[in-house]
């Protein structure tokens, strides 16, 4: 489905020193570097508690960080056509930071949007045998999943406009937030599957922020603290009655939980 959240992957310049964090806080095991990406760069899986996969990591290199690569999580949303998709956002002004390339999985490309936030479209191939796979990556209300996807930006109306542009989503539906404007809540194939936020809290960058899904929201932040994790927004209530908090990670990416409170 065109524009729907089918990846998440971690840049991080040390896999090692954040996996203790994602584990304590998700049960997730990343698992050993098999594989390298068609740059060369080394790629971990993340492998879920239910055997099923989260994501990957890819390793940020000193080279990436001295062109401006940080630690982030970046999603992948799905296309029908990478190079069709990719020409269309460059005339709505994205960067091109990695052209259409072809991997085992399918062909992708990695872009960057008018205000700097990175994200990759992919044209996915299902996997052998499993010719109508679909990705579970993002599964509300499944802990170990992504349940939302927030673009933290300088430019909401901006951005509003070049998402929906590009991928055709819906973003018809608003939560005022007073002098800060509106949240906008972005739909694909009337799926919700996360929101546009028009504040740039202290704590944040521009950038997509993935919400992963908890079993207990009170112990998966007594996990992300004492696994090296910084809370960068405490536990609260969200209107549809979930629980969340933000944090960044031992090497500096910031990350979303959300659930429910524990019995």
């Amino acid at each position: 489905m065109a524009g729907r959240p089918i990846w998440y992957e971690l840049m991080t310049p040390d896999p090692g020193a954040v996996a203790p964090f994602y584990n304590a806080t998700l049960g997730w095991n990343v698992q050993g570097v098999d594989t390298t990406t068609p740059t060369g760069h080394p790629y971990w899986m993340i492998g879920r508690a239910d055997g099923g996969h989260a994501g990957g990591m890819i390793l940020l290199t000193e080279e990436m960080q001295m062109s401006g690569g940080r630690a982030a999580w970046i999603p992948y949303f799905d296309v029908d056509d990478v190079a069709t998709a990719v020409e269309k956002a460059r005339s709505l002004g994205a960067q091109v930071w990695l052209p259409p390339m072809k991997m085992g999985v399918g062909t992708m490309a990695m872009l960057g949007d008018p205000q700097g936030a990175s994200f990759y479209v992919m044209d996915p191939i299902p996997p052998e045998g499993q010719p109508d796979a679909q990705s579970d990556v993002f599964q509300s209300k499944t802990p170990g999943h992504a349940w939302w996807n927030e673009l933290e930006t300088t430019d909401e109306p901006g951005a509003t406009a070049f998402y929906t542009a590009l991928f055709g989503w819906n973003a018809d539906k608003t939560m005022p937030m007073g002098d800060k404007g509106d949240y906008r809540f972005v739909e694909a194939g009337g799926e919700q599957i996360g929101a546009i936020n028009p504040w740039m809290a202290d704590y944040m960058t521009v950038g997509w922020v993935p919400y992963f899904g908890v079993a207990d929201i009170d112990a998966a932040r007594a996990a992300a603290e004492a696994s090296g994790g910084t809370i960068a927004h405490d536990v609260h209530q969200v209107p549809n009655g979930d629980f969340i908090f933000v944090a960044h990670d031992p090497a500096g990416a910031t990350v979303g939980l959300v659930g429910p409170k524990g019995a």
